[in-house]
Parts: C-alpha cells; sequence; structure tokens
C-alpha cells in the first residue's frame, strides 16, 4: 500500500472486526498524518497513567452513577478538561493528541478520552451519535443515562437531550430512537474524520480534505458520497486519471442521483483532455 506510515498504521488498525479496533491508536494514527514527531505510544501511556490515578479514587460501592461522577471530578476539576466553545472548529480539536496536551476538544474527541479512560478502569461506556452533539452512556442494560463529556460530564436522561437536540437545532426536534444508539468504533472514527473533512473544506485546504475523504474511504469502501467527492478533489488536485475512475464509478453506481448531470459534465470534460 503506497501510503504514508500513519495511513498504514491506520488502515492496519481498522481492517479488523470492529470489536477488535482500538480507538486511541486509530484516533492518534489520525493525528499522526498531521503531526508526524510524536509518538502514539506516549500518550496511550497517558491515558493508562490517568486510568490508574482514577483507579485508586474509585468509590468503594461501585454504583454506575457514582463511578461517573468520579470519572467527572477528576477529567473535569482535577486535569481540567473542558469543551473548546471560544474555538470550536479549530481543527486541533479533532487531533487526540492535540486534546490530551491542551486538555480541551468537541463532543467527539472529549468522548472519545472520556471512554478511553473509562474502559482502562473496566467501567464498559459506549459512544452515542446523537446529530449534532455525540454523548456517551454506561454501556449496561436500562442504564437510562447520558453523560456530555463536552459540557463538563453533564449527567442527561432522554428528556434532556431531547431539550438539547432543540437547543442545537434552534427549533424543536422529534427525538427519534436511533438518535441515542450506540455507534460501533468504525462510525465514531468516521464522524471524526467527517468533522476534519467539514473544516478543511471551509478553510479551502483541498489536499487536507483530500486526505480526509481517503481515510474514509478506507473505513467505508462503499461510501459512494466520498468516492465521488474524492474524484472531484482528484479532479481539483490534478489527478485527472484518477479523477475518471472514481467518477465513473459513482456514475455506473448512482446513475440517477441528483448530481449526476452535474458529474456527467466533469467527466465529458476529463474525456476532452485526451
Amino acid at each position: 500500500m503506497d501510503f504514508p506510515i500513519a495511513r498504514q498504521l491506520f488502515y492496519r488498525e481498522i481492517n479488523q472486526p470492529d470489536s477488535s479496533i482500538d480507538l486511541a491508536k486509530a484516533a492518534l494514527y489520525i493525528a499522526l498524518e498531521e503531526y508526524q514527531n510524536f509518538e502514539p505510544e506516549e500518550y496511550l501511556n497517558i491515558l493508562d497513567a490517568m486510568a490508574d490515578e482514577l483507579r485508586d479514587r474509585l468509590p468503594a460501592q461501585n454504583y454506575p452513577l457514582r463511578v461517573i461522577q468520579t470519572i467527572n471530578r477528576y477529567l473535569y476539576e482535577d486535569l481540567e478538561f473542558a469543551g473548546n466553545d471560544a474555538d470550536y472548529y479549530d481543527p486541533r480539536n479533532s487531533f487526540l493528541n492535540q486534546v490530551i496536551d491542551r486538555r480541551t476538544g468537541i463532543p467527539i474527541s472529549l468522548s472519545l478520552v472520556y471512554l478511553e479512560v473509562a474502559k482502562r478502569i473496566d467501567f464498559p461506556m459506549v459512544g452515542i451519535g446523537m446529530p449534532g452533539h455525540f454523548l456517551i452512556k454506561p454501556d449496561f442494560e436500562d442504564a437510562g443515562i447520558f453523560v456530555d463529556a463536552f459540557n463538563g460530564g453533564d449527567i442527561l436522561f432522554p428528556e434532556d437531550c431531547q431539550g438539547r437536540l432543540s437547543q442545537i437545532y434552534g427549533q424543536p426536534v422529534e427525538l427519534q430512537p436511533a438518535f441515542l444508539a450506540p455507534v460501533s468504533p468504525r462510525k465514531l472514527l468516521g464522524r471524526m474524520l467527517g468533522n476534519l473533512k467539514a473544516i478543511y473544506l471551509q478553510q479551502g485546504d483541498a489536499v487536507r480534505v483530500l486526505g480526509a475523504v481517503e481515510r474514509l474511504l478506507l473505513l467505508f469502501p462503499d461510501a459512494l458520497g466520498e468516492r465521488r467527492d474524492r474524484g472531484i478533489l482528484y479532479y481539483q488536485l490534478g489527478r485527472l486519471t484518477e479523477a475518471r475512475s472514481d467518477l465513473a464509478i459513482y456514475l455506473r453506481n448512482a446513475p440517477h442521483a441528483p448530481d449526476a448531470a452535474r458529474i456527467r459534465q466533469l467527466l465529458d470534460r476529463l474525456d476532452a483532455i485526451d
């Protein structure tokens, strides 16, 4: 595979069943493409050390709510992790090494820190891909509570999630069961990369957008929208043969897509270049 070493490490980590993917490693390999001068193992050791410190503070009676309150005190009071309201779209908020160093991030990256620490103290939790605001919850039957890692570990009930969702979108939004369903490690990583893709699109950084899309396609090889986007990016970057291949595959599999006519025009333009 003709990829940088960070991409190869990422591919190796995700190229296994979801249950075997180490989220912290995969997230650090995403960061390693942007920050080549750090050792992922050092940050895994930091997470281990955090868990060791936290383990000594756990209550004698490990009821889920008490464990969550203990994690919250450690992460948000002692270590002072916090959501980055001031610069929410700073790409550093999506890189795990930077989140650990700066102790600030966005909902999904702070959730990842929380998940990894909880895993290390044998307190199972899962990611919840609520639209617009990633949450986590204890992975126990009928747990009934959610944790907002961005807002100091706020403990939420389903009705609170409904209110938060409406607040995010500025209008009443019906809370559907799928909004509070656990997400797989693969989908969590995909959401992180999707955030980076959106940020770099806004910045007009085609090279970094392409890097995000390429890794999304490693996660989800059949994602036609990402295949189309990669074809367009290849075209913009002058990689015409690769652009033609991706766009042709997209049209072959989605001939009636709303943007099919525009993609055909782009393919005609590529053919005319020959």
